[in-house]
């Protein structure tokens, strides 16, 4: 596994990261965003769906479980998982079978972690108590893709 810090001064910062990431992946690849409820996960997505001219159709998936994007460079599966009980309402609901039909985001996805793909990139975000818009993301890869994701991204922006 490897690790990365990035900070993010506000959130067009947190979209332009987002964005940045979303040119690495294509069909088949997994994000994790996790962090508490406000610390940026909606404008991180709102930025990687802009990638695909796609950040005019951003809703919130909170009450639906996934909202899906279909455009021609890939799907998307944007998933807010917060709400199920458990990981076996995520099963029920055929969460598994769209980690290969497309890009999968899942917000607080540390609650299904055992459905999860053996390979995934995680992402925490952390607010700063003194600075309001900052923002500590931990970027966590699981697998050797995402390694080679994030070595791509450290470069982007150091």
């Amino acid at each position: 596994m490897k690790l990365f810090y990035l900070t993010s001064n506000s959130s067009d910062e947190t979209m332009k990261i987002a964005k940045t990431l979303a040119s690495y992946l294509s069909n088949g690849d997994t994000v994790v965003l996790t962090g508490e409820l406000g610390c940026g996960k909606t404008k991180f997505t709102e930025g990687f769906l802009s990638y695909f001219n796609l950040q005019d159709e951003i809703s919130s998936p909170t009450f639906n479980i996934v909202q899906e994007y279909l455009c021609t460079a890939a799907n998307i599966y944007h998933f807010d998982v917060y709400r199920l009980a458990d990981v076996d309402e995520f099963y029920a609901i055929g969460g598994e079978e769209y980690f290969e039909k497309g890009i999968c985001l899942i917000e607080w996805g540390e609650l299904i972690e055992e459905a999860l793909p053996l390979e995934y990139l995680k992402i925490s975000f952390q607010k700063d108590p003194s600075k309001e818009n900052t923002r500590t993301l931990k970027f966590e890869a699981f697998g050797n893709n995402y390694e080679t994701i994030l070595n791509h991204i450290k470069e982007e922006f150091h």
